[in-house]
């Protein structure tokens, strides 16, 4: 088996994908208006309109309601990151620390509320095991 997606329901699809190909770099692959799809060397990260929820079941999936998954984001500087992103971000829940267990992390909200975590190994031990 492989972990391949994480799939963010949202009633503006363009805000949210614009929000994360800036924060990426990463460019967006549209199949419809209603589903994009940044797609990473590690897995994908689709976001999908709230009109796609009925296809699966209705009432399945809230926009703008999560409160306990954070998407992570491995970078090469988040420091520079969060230079960056401070025009884009309107809310920044930490400022780039390092972590006991060696990564220097950077959590924030998208525009849905999100909770999404960019971070760097700094550590040896964290270099090691992010496999960089």
């Amino acid at each position: 088996m492989n972990f391949v997606s994480v799939r963010i329901i949202t009633a503006d699809v363009a805000r949210l994908v614009t929000f994360y190909e800036r924060a990426t770099g990463v460019a967006a692959t549209w199949a419809t208006e209603d589903f994009a799809e940044l797609r990473t060397s590690a897995a994908t990260l689709a976001i999908a309109s709230t009109r796609t929820v009925p296809m699966f079941a209705p009432g399945w999936a809230r926009p703008a309601e999560n409160h306990s998954v954070i998407t992570e984001f491995l970078v090469d500087d988040v420091d520079r990151l969060h230079r960056n992103l401070r025009s884009l971000v309107a809310d920044f829940v930490t400022e780039p620390t390092t972590m006991p267990w060696g990564n220097r992390s950077l959590l924030l909200r998208d525009p849905d509320g999100n909770l999404v975590n960019f971070f760097t190994p700094v550590t040896p031990a964290a270099v090691e095991r992010s496999g960089r």
